[in-house]
Order: C-alpha cells, then structure tokens, then sequence
C-alpha cells in the first residue's frame, strides 16, 4: 500500500477536526432562533426533542464504525467490488432502521416523553418537532454508512462538505423558516429535515466510485451470507461496546447529583470540556480506521505497525495540546459557560481531572480507532467489559473516600483500563494483517 506518512496523516485527521467543530454551532443556531420567540417552553422543546432523537440515532453508530472498518480493509485489498457491496449492505440496514422508526413514531415518542416528563406545553411543543424531525430518520441513520464509506477510502473532505452543507443549509433554513416565516419549532425541525435528506443525497453524490461499477447492485454479492454474517457480529459487538461506555458516563452523571446541586453542575460543566477532546482526539482515531483498514486489506503488518505509530504520535500532540489549552484558559472557559459563582469555584477546583483527561485517555481513543480498522470488534467488547469491570471496582472505592475527586478519579481509571486492555490485544491487530 501506498506510504504512510505524517502529511498523509493530517490530510485526513484536519477535515474531521474541522467538520467535528461545526457541530457546536448548529445547537447553539437552533437556540438562538428560537429563543427570539420570546418564550422558555419553544426552547425546552426543541432541547428535548434534539437530545431525544440523538440518544435513538446515537444507538446506530455502529454503522459508521463497521462499515469504515471493513471497507477499509477491501479498499487496502483492491476490491471495489467489495467496498460498493458493503456500501449497499449498510445503507440498507439504516433504511431499514429509519423505516422501523417511523412505523413505530407512535409509541416510541410516548416512551421517550415519559423517561423526560415536562410541562404539559412543552410536551405538546416536543410532539410537534417530533412528528416532523422523524421523518428523517432513513436519512440520518443511513448518512452514518456514507461517512463510514468516506473515512475509510481516506475522502475526509467530502465529510468536511458534507458537514458543512448540512449545518449551513440547517442555519440558513432556521432564519428564513422561524424568524421569515414566524413557524416557531415546526420551523426548526422542518429546517433539520431537509438539512438531512438533502445531505444524504450529498453524500452518496460523493460515494459516486462505489457506485461507478455494477458492485452496487450485485446483489448476489451484496447478500452473501457469510458478508452479512461477518458484518452483523462485528456490528453487534461494537454496538455493545458502545452501550456499555454510554452507560458508564451516564452513571458518573449520576452519581454525581448525590454530592449535590452544584457539584452536579460543575461536572456538567466539566463534561463539555470532554466533548472537546472528543471532537479533538476523533480526527486521529478515524485517521487510525482507514489506515490501519487499508494495511489489513493489504496483508501488510509492517503497516499496520507504521499507520498505529503514525497516527498516535500526532494524537498525542493533539491531547497535549488540548490538556495545555485547559490548563490554560479553562478558567475563561468555566466562567463564560456558567455565571454562578459557586459552581464557577466548584468547576475550577475538579479543573485538574480535565487537564489530566486527554492525556490519560488519548490511548483508549486511539486503539478504539485501530481496533474498528482491524475489524476486532470481538477485542473491543471484551476490554471493555474488562475495563467496565475495574471501573465499577472503583466506583466502590473511591468516591466514598474521596468524594467527586474520587468520581473524576474513577472516570480516569476507566480510561486507564480501557487503554491498557487494549494495549494487550494490540497484537492481533498486526496478526490480522498477516492472515
């Protein structure tokens, strides 16, 4: 395969690092837009609404993972074919998904709505920017096979256009829609909706080379058995994995409310600190999937050493960066996000677990890459049960003693372990590669 450099590197990390921090905007967008309204229950209702859509949405996020994996490593292996194939198989399982949704909008909205009572208006208010944002959900939840798709064969750009389109088009459409129109939330969710079926078409406009040859359409090939079977154990195994993550740092949401109303706060503040060393740290890891993908297909372990290397060096200097860039203005950060002044003490003085945070976690991010490239979904589930399991050892320790400096302490633990587990099985990453 083609070398790997530390250029090659950075040509896909920076447009996922570029895309990843549009994100941000577009919530904040929606906010504001409808804030103008002039009142507090169109807000919460959007709020709420978002955030629901996101946590079903966010369950299919194996699709990208999977699919950038294994066509990875048919892109390494030169078979198109198979890259179109395992395209076609992923876009069909997330309209397969959507449809499901859809059909089931009814009580699946009932069921959300009762985990997140609210007023009665905001209710109603979020049934009204639901029944419209569902209708999206094919296209969303198909759009995570087309970034896959493109993190894989190394177009990174094409997920900055498409990134950029989608929330730009969102932005512009919330403006004319509720401020132009006067249509309130239906404006909003009307806005995403055409935002998300229009960045679908988008998307495979930029997959077009998988589509260029009849690979797209072999359905012989498409629904092999033995491909679909592979592809489901590594899909479901990564969807475990990603479930039991999720739940862990639900529950250091939770156990940090039993230390009270602004210790809760401040973590919540701290917590958005994470989401940036996420959107910071992920440009490297996906650089990890493909090329480590590619190797793989490639039968090379040699790079499959050299694209493990490559791509953590410049993870690393991204979470040194990142610890440094806390350490540094994390105080102005606090205090522009919240103007409370004992949370603004309380979030300043569990400050040091964030500084630590990329640095402790930088290796958990980046094997999680190389791992999904390798396709060892099988590895992944178990490092993290294994990792899991250390973690809630040290849920019972260090709290109790320690209090949320113990909770912090134990979030890094997990990191830790995870890292170290990882670390074990690093090896099979380079045993795939050579058959």
């Amino acid at each position: 395969m083609d070398e790997i450099t530390h250029r090659r590197v950075l040509r896909i990390a920076l447009p996922i690092v570029l895309s990843n921090a549009t994100v941000p905007l577009l919530g904040a967008v929606d906010t504001g837009v409808i804030g103008q309204m002039g009142q507090a229950a169109p807000i919460g209702a959007v709020g709420v609404g978002a955030v629901m859509l996101a946590s079903i949405y966010w369950i299919f996020g194996f699709l990208r993972m999977g699919t950038s994996g294994l066509v990875a490593q048919a892109h390494g292996g030169k078979d198109p074919a198979e890259s179109g194939a395992i395209l076609m198989r992923a876009l069909m399982i997330g309209v397969a998904a959507g449809l499901v949704f859809l059909l089931l909008q009814a009580p699946l909205f009932k069921a959300a709505l009762a985990l997140a009572p609210a007023s009665a208006e905001v209710e109603a208010l979020t049934r009204d920017y639901l029944v419209i944002r569902i209708w999206g959900a094919p296209a969303t939840i198909a759009l995570y096979a087309v970034t896959g798709w493109l993190i894989a064969v190394e177009r990174t750009r094409g997920v900055l256009v498409l990134q950029l389109w989608m929330n730009g088009l969102n932005i512009a459409l919330d403006f004319l829609f509720v401020l132009g129109f006067g249509w309130g939330i239906e404006g909003v969710a009307t806005a995403t909706l055409i935002a998300e079926w229009t960045g679908l078409a988008l998307g495979l406009w930029l997959c077009r080379p998988a589509f260029a040859g009849g690979q797209w359409h072999d359905w012989a090939r498409v629904f092999d058995r033995a491909r679909i079977a592979r592809m489901m154990k590594l899909n479901g195994d990564i969807m475990i994995r990603s479930v039991i993550l999720q739940a862990s740092f639900t529950t250091f949401v939770f156990l940090g409310a039993r230390h009270g109303d602004v210790t809760l706060a401040a973590n919540q503040v701290l917590l958005q600190f994470l989401e940036i060393v996420a959107y910071g740290l992920d440009g490297f890891a996906f650089a990890a999937e493909s090329l480590v993908g590619q190797a793989v297909g490639a039968r090379s372990a040699r790079s499959v050493r050299r694209a493990s290397v490559v791509t953590s060096q410049w993870g690393a200097v991204a979470a040194v960066a990142l610890g440094l860039g806390f350490w540094i203005a994390g105080p102005a950060l606090i205090d522009l996000m919240t103007t409370e002044p004992q949370v603004r003490l309380a979030a300043r003085e569990f400050l040091p677990w964030v500084v630590l945070a990329p640095l402790i976690g930088i290796a958990s991010w980046m094997f999680d890459g190389i791992f999904i490239g390798a396709t060892l979904s099988r590895e992944m589930r178990i490092a993290m049960l294994t990792s899991v399991a250390v973690y809630v050892v040290a849920l019972f320790m260090l709290p109790g003693a320690y209090g949320n400096h113990g909770l912090w302490a134990a979030l890094m633990v997990l990191n830790l372990a995870r890292g170290a587990t990882m670390a074990v099985l690093y090896r099979r990453a380079e045993l795939a590669a050579a058959g």
